[in-house]
């Protein structure tokens, strides 16, 4: 079991969220259970067999898993991946499970966000609500708890006291009524160890998750930034990508280094099944030794597979088709959550 719930500050204490890239003692995922959501639940899960098994290769995975789904989840998944048998509503654990935390001395910790389906588009939510906590408490983590409604995500950290959200997203009043942007910036900054927000505008025309900034950037290292964008004038969100792209333009980070945007292309023009889509390469995970990135069957998958190789070299690229999770909106990073190796110092 995990230590008792602390109310107090994390930064305080010593913790901070590491970025993605730091070495993973495993990764969290969350088994697809909310039928009247997928239109294909069979695809759905077998995209998530895919995306658990890739990730297996390179690291553990454990699966938080419904106690009615235990049985079609094992058979599925395979006895490489371990499971976590308790009640969830979907599986999303990118936004409803924990942020992993380390202190100075590499000991585990972790916070956990208020959950409402992203300013309540879903019922119910209560158990994907609880199963932050949860997933601390079955890793022996210090637990850091909060009231702010937010998912993770709509954070990007650098593991250096950076932090990049949107306004779209934690301002709505759909998840923080009552609270102003300062209350905000510093309860992120409490509760991920961070030192410096970075806002950008978000994407107000994103309805599923009000604009979460994981769709619109991604930490590559500190100090870089990859940025979604089109070259389609046409694209619906084109101004939207650029107007988030030159928010960012000229920002210095927590260590005072003037972040440098790097491009790549979303998937615009792929074949679209459903209105809630997600086409997005940003919506990549970064685990031990690689990266694991969708593909959507168009040219643009071997530009944006080229634009990581560039970036991580020393990482292999694994791009798979994950038709059956774009199809509720999001992708690979969405379904994942990293937790740190413990024992080394930050």
């Amino acid at each position: 079991m995990s230590n008792t719930l602390n109310k107090s500050d994390a930064r305080a204490q010593g913790f901070r969220m590491p970025a993605e890239w730091v070495e993973h003692e495993r990764t969290w995922m969350m088994w697809p259970t909310r039928k009247d959501f997928w239109p294909d639940m069979a695809l759905t899960k077998k995209s998530f067999v895919l995306v658990a098994q890739s990730i297996r290769r390179f690291e553990p995975v454990t699966v938080a898993v419904s106690p009615d789904d235990e049985t079609e989840a094992r058979a599925a998944l395979g006895d490489n991946i371990e499971l976590l048998v308790t009640q969830i509503d979907d599986s999303w654990c990118r936004d409803a499970g924990p942020n992993f935390l380390l202190n100075k001395k590499g000991e585990l910790g972790g916070s956990a966000f208020q959950f409402n389906a992203w300013g309540e588009n879903y019922f119910p939510y209560e158990n994907d609500n609880r199963v932050g906590q949860t997933i601390l408490e079955s890793t022996g983590a210090t637990t850091f708890v909060s009231e702010l409604v937010a998912e993770g995500g709509g954070v990007l950290v650098d593991g250096e006291g950076t932090i990049i959200t949107t306004e779209s997203c934690f301002l709505h009043t759909n998840r923080n009524p009552g609270w102003t942007k300062g209350e905000v910036e510093a309860e992120l900054c409490r509760t991920l160890g961070g030192d410096k927000v970075i806002w950008l505008p978000g994407n107000d025309a994103e309805v599923e998750t009000n604009g979460h900034v994981d769709g619109i950037g991604q930490y590559i290292r500190p100090g870089v930034v990859l940025m979604e964008t089109t070259f389609d004038v046409e694209h619906p969100w084109y101004e939207d990508f650029k107007i988030n792209i030159e928010a960012l333009q000229g920002q210095t980070d927590a260590k005072g280094r003037t972040i440098d945007i790097v491009l790549v292309e979303d998937a615009h023009g792929c074949k679209i099944t459903g209105e809630r889509y997600c086409a997005s390469y940003l919506n990549s995970y970064i685990v031990n030794g690689a990266i694991i990135m969708p593909k959507y069957g168009v040219p643009a998958d071997t530009r944006a597979q080229a634009v990581y190789r560039r970036l991580f070299p020393g990482r292999e690229i694994v791009a798979i088709d994950i038709d059956g999770i774009a199809m509720g909106g999001g992708g690979i990073h969405c379904i994942t959550q990293q937790q740190p190796k413990a024992g080394k110092a930050i």
